[in-house]
């Protein structure tokens, strides 16, 4: 072997011993409530009960949006054939992008919104674009890491602040005097289900001339009594406002998309590399938005966000029956369906994990760099398509794994 190779296995064999290997699993069957997955390692594929998937509003195997997909394709074609600025740019496209600009219209005066092909692209080139070399970023601690990789493309200054303190960030950002600040910060933190102080956040940069960035790739679909987001939810209006939302969660397809003020969407199509370089994604995956952005507005999207707090009322009473006493594991204060059950050390987590999956569900395993040391975590993460019976389930699973004694403590 190299030793090019070599070093790599030793990296490797580090990250064994910090129990902080990931491993892939296969899915058999769609994004449901419950699928055959096979495991790392294993021989053969099992029905499990998942509570892994971003899929919030149980839309992702919706037969409304694979009718619209293959439409889309029928009309289309399977791919753009190009970027956006060449002639990837279709009919599909255009007509999403107004539709978002619409429900964006009135929180952002004269809204535009641009379509990605993930999230993480999106979050690249407005961080990148307008985070040039006179800009300073304020980003919370805990923002997701495309936002921290967004940052760090940027040739602007980069300044963290504490989660969710508001003192903090006044006055980091009193004490700035570059000409342009931008704060950035996830709307729904994706590991810990809680949401961002946004009014707070948007009073702070109308008072620092700053914008705010905000990601709503969890809140999307969800939050908002049309399900519209995080600025639906709040009510909050400004020019100064980029949001950015999530397409393959909520709203159970594929891509993202930037809205903002009109002058702001044509600087990004000018100036945004992620966007200007490359290939646009297939026009049916637009058409098939079009087709969740109904059933999210529409009553079959109340219904299902109805469903999901209940859900989430169900486990957080049903959780705090069966929590161990001696603290050992905790669930922060989320709203969200996105429920961590923290636990601190990362062995525990992945002996936690498994011995769910040999019960028959499947809970993710989160530990770092993806959240900060010592707080390893089961994310639960429910969906509109989980039944009471499933919630249940899980909550009497996680009461009997959590009281075994900890090895890791012994």
């Amino acid at each position: 072997m190299s030793r090019l190779l070599d070093r790599l296995q030793h990296e490797l064999a580090a990250i064994d011993a910090q129990a902080l290997r990931r491993r892939r699993l296969i899915a058999e069957t769609p994004c449901a409530p419950e699928q055959l997955l096979t495991l790392a390692g294993a021989a053969a594929p099992r029905r499990m009960l998942a509570f892994s998937s971003n899929d919030y509003l149980g839309l992702a195997a919706h037969p409304a949006l694979a009718a619209a997909l293959a439409d889309g394709a029928s009309r289309y074609g399977a791919g753009s054939g190009g970027s956006h600025l060449i002639l990837g740019h279709s009919r599909a496209h255009a007509q999403l992008e107004e539709r978002l600009a619409g429900w964006m219209a009135p929180h952002i005066p004269e809204a535009r919104s641009l379509f990605f092909c993930t999230g993480y692209m999106a979050n690249l080139a407005v961080l990148s674009t307008l985070g040039g070399a006179e800009a300073v970023i304020f980003s919370e601690t805990l923002n997701h890491a495309s936002l921290i990789d967004g940052a760090r493309l940027a040739k602007a200054h980069v300044e963290r602040y504490p989660h969710c303190d508001l003192q903090a960030l006044d006055a980091q950002l009193a004490a700035c005097d570059a000409p342009v600040k931008l704060i950035v910060s996830d709307a729904v933190f994706s590991m810990d289900g809680d949401i961002a102080p946004v009014a707070g956040l948007l009073a702070l940069a109308e008072r620092h001339d700053a914008w705010l960035v905000l990601d709503d790739a969890h809140g999307f679909g969800v939050l908002g009594a049309n399900g519209h987001g995080v600025l639906e939810a709040t009510g909050l209006r400004s020019e100064r406002l980029v949001l950015v939302g999530t397409l393959g969660k909520a709203a159970g397809v594929s891509g993202a998309f930037v809205a903002a003020h009109r002058t702001v969407i044509d600087y990004l199509v000018q100036r945004a590399r992620p966007y200007i370089f490359t290939t646009a994604a297939p026009p049916a995956i637009a058409h098939a938005l079009l087709a969740s952005l109904d059933l999210i507005e529409g009553e079959e999207g109340a219904r299902r966000r109805a469903q999901l707090q209940a859900r989430i009322a169900q486990l957080r009473t049903g959780l705090q029956r069966v929590l161990p006493a001696d603290g050992n594991a905790w669930l922060p204060n989320s709203p969200t369906a996105i429920q961590p059950l923290i636990v601190g050390d990362n062995t525990r987590a992945m002996r936690l994990s498994a011995q769910l999956d040999a019960l028959g569900l499947r809970v993710g395993a989160i530990r770092p760099p993806t959240v900060p040391a010592g707080t390893a975590r089961l994310r639960i993460a429910l969906s509109a398509s989980h039944g009471a019976d499933d919630v249940a389930r899980l909550i009497e699973a996680l009461g009997q794994v959590l009281a075994q004694p900890s090895r890791e403590a012994a």
